[in-house]
């Protein structure tokens, strides 16, 4: 099998973790399962760094040992990535004892080798960022990285000859592209060692609070030096040499960009001093902001990823991070748009399509789907979008473009929905003569839930299985991408189960604030939504009434008055309309398809006797009418006066 060896930084416990470090280990942890869907042996790696100075500082005002202080944080961090459904194969802690051999081990190597020796560092230390900077280096005189004052420190110190190492990095950096990604945190690094390297300090003597230097024991290790080397440590560097040779070099450092110079230079100076090769890539992803600020807890911006898994789930929070943000670029977290895409993508489309085809396939067929006998156009073009959607996939992925993946697949998924319109299984169901169309239908539907199901496990892995299982099928774990690629894979006959909700809608009932600087169990529990219990929409033969129940729908032909959008919304509109001598306030979703200054003067159809919501602490008096394929919308309009009924 060919192995494949993937990590995140490890993870300072000086507070608890934020949806960002939750972002950056789910986009590990989708990138492993794509690899295990290609059957490739993989190995995860995730962490936390628990020595250096803030943390003894942060003990001490806490009165408690810095082991007891760290053991209650990363007992949270390994809670959070198992809630979180994060598939690591380990998880290092710098105090472990196998990792502080390793750390020792490749000191020594380094200054047999003479690329370390012991002198007197006098310079500026960031203490929060356990970064050493030059004057140069400074911003406004403070730390580059974080924007926080700087000290000045004097002490006996070793120093590791980085220096020595520049003019290789910088050759390595330049003869091979994809080192570094994206590329503007290429370019950074390539400037960034032309102004020049500096030899880098690796131990202190100001605290004690880390590894001992082995051939000094008054000096503890240099932070930065202990965390790096924690990629060679569970891989068997010191105590199995053919999982060492398995799985080194790695294939990808998943670093947040703040971090990437620490993987692209000094981690790399470290290695060739060890004779070892270089990792593939260091890919250094964006930041996760909240209304266009980094998160931090002075701001009290910082959210909570528990809270948000106990209100909507961990496979909607996933889903979010990796559809809605780019990776190597900045992402803005919103609620709101979360909300949105939980309604849309997982509730409408996914959930809906599960629940329809299941419930016509119970309904038509007694649960059983038949391999297709016929085959007309819309299977034809529903099969060739299958195979195109997995070819797409399997080299975004590879490609690391996981944001471009996701949509693919729910264009599929949107394409699914749309051939149970082209083909009318319900209307099929009532002829005869159609029998063997109904049954090609249902079929199709199902294997194209069935891929579904493999395509999204990277993301959305619980929600996955349960698709699998409602299919009827067996052995989810042991699915990889090929047998998805087998369009008619599920044999003739089979039986299907009974559809369970994937995601209830949830309903906004008001939300008169911006988004949430901050959220609390209070907010958690109360929030500014309900979740509504409401079956997703059954197939188009349930949804039958009856013209004493049509009549009672009120249709008439208004004009728009004024359109605006809705603050803080993306796809809402405020319109004022006349009905003939009576003015209404409603608000319409259609913000991403009309323009306000569009809408403004035509006559549209309105529902007058909906009954009123408060939807963004605007009360909507009504509902206009559009027509939607999926993708386009167009709103339904009349020529006729204002004031006309529609019959």
């Amino acid at each position: 099998m060919k192995s494949f060896y993937i990590t995140t930084p490890i993870y300072y416990p000086s507070a608890k973790l934020h949806i960002g470090h939750a972002y950056c280990t789910t986009i590990a942890d989708a990138v492993a399962r794509f690899h295990r869907l290609l059957n490739e042996d993989v190995f995860f790696l995730t962490g936390s760094d628990e020595h250096g100075q803030k943390i003894e500082d942060t003990a001490k005002a806490a009165g408690v040992t810095p082991i007891e202080y760290v053991d209650n944080i990363v007992a949270g961090f390994q809670k959070l990535w198992e809630r979180l459904s994060i598939s690591n194969d380990d998880f290092l802690r710098t105090t472990e004892e196998r990792h502080h051999k390793v750390v020792q081990e490749i000191f020594k190597r380094i200054y047999d080798k003479g690329d370390i020796y012991k002198g007197e560092y006098k310079g500026l230390y960031c203490t929060p960022c356990e970064s050493y900077w030059t004057e140069h280096q400074l911003k406004d005189g403070c730390c580059p990285d974080c924007g926080r004052p700087v000290k000045e420190v004097a002490e006996e110190a070793y120093f590791f000859k980085l220096s020595n190492y520049a003019d290789r990095i910088l050759e390595h950096i330049e003869n091979n592209p994809e080192f570094i990604e994206p590329t503007s945190r290429r370019n950074e690094m390539i400037n960034f060692i032309k102004q020049g390297l500096e030899d880098l300090c690796i131990s202190r003597t100001s605290f004690d609070w880390g590894i001992p230097v082995p051939i000094d024991e008054k000096h503890v290790v240099y932070v930065w030096f202990d965390a790096l080397t924690n990629y060679l440590t569970p891989i068997g560097f010191l105590d199995d040499p053919e999982k060492f040779k398995k799985f080194w070099p790695c294939d990808i450092h998943l670093v947040g960009k703040e971090i990437v110079r620490f993987h692209s230079i000094i981690w790399p100076a470290i290695l060739m001093a060890l004779d070892l090769p270089l990792p593939k890539q260091v890919y250094g992803h964006g930041w996760l902001v909240v209304s266009g600020d980094k998160m931090s807890k002075s701001k009290g911006n910082v959210i909570d990823p528990m809270l948000l898994i106990d209100e909507f789930g961990a496979d909607a929070i996933r889903y979010f991070l990796l559809r809605e943000i780019q990776l190597g670029q900045d992402g803005n977290f919103s609620r709101d748009a979360l909300i949105t895409r939980i309604n849309s993508d997982l509730a409408n489309d996914l959930g809906n399509l599960l629940h329809r085809t299941l419930n016509m396939i119970g309904k038509f067929q007694n649960k059983k789907i038949y391999l297709p006998k016929v085959e007309r156009a819309e299977d034809v073009s529903l099969i060739n979008d299958a195979k195109e959607t997995i070819n797409f996939y399997r080299e975004a992925m590879g490609n690391m473009n996981i944001s471009e993946a996701v949509k693919k697949v729910w264009a599929f998924v949107a394409r699914a929905n749309k051939y149970i319109d082209e083909t009318r299984p319900w209307a099929l169901a009532k002829d005869e003569t159609k029998k063997d169309e109904l049954s090609a239908t249902l079929y199709n539907l199902a294997a194209s839930l069935r891929l579904i199901s493999v395509l999204i496990e990277p993301y959305m892995p619980t929600t996955a299985e349960k698709i699998w299982n409602q299919l009827g099928l067996k052995d989810f774990a042991n699915a990889k991408l090929s047998d998805a690629e087998n369009f008619d894979g599920i044999a003739d006959g089979h039986e299907v189960g009974a559809p369970e909700q994937l995601f209830p809608r949830i309903e906004i009932e008001e939300t008169e604030n911006k988004e949430p600087a901050k959220q609390n169990k209070k907010d958690a529990k109360k929030g500014e939504k309900k979740s509504a219990q409401k079956t997703e929409k059954s197939d188009e033969d349930n949804s039958e009434i009856s013209f004493e129940d049509f009549s009672k729908i009120h249709l008439r032909v208004v004009k728009v008055l004024d359109a605006e959008p809705v603050p803080n919304t993306e796809k809402l509109l405020r319109l004022t309309v006349d009905l003939g001598g009576e003015k209404r306030e409603i608000v319409s979703g259609i913000a991403k398809h009309y323009a306000p200054n569009d809408l403004i003067g035509k006559n549209v159809v309105m529902v007058i006797n909906l009954k009123p919501a408060k939807i963004r602490g605007i009360v909507s008096h009504g509902m206009v009418l559009a027509a939607s394929n999926g993708n386009d919308m167009e709103l339904i309009t009349s020529d006729l006066p204002i004031g006309s009924e529609v019959k």
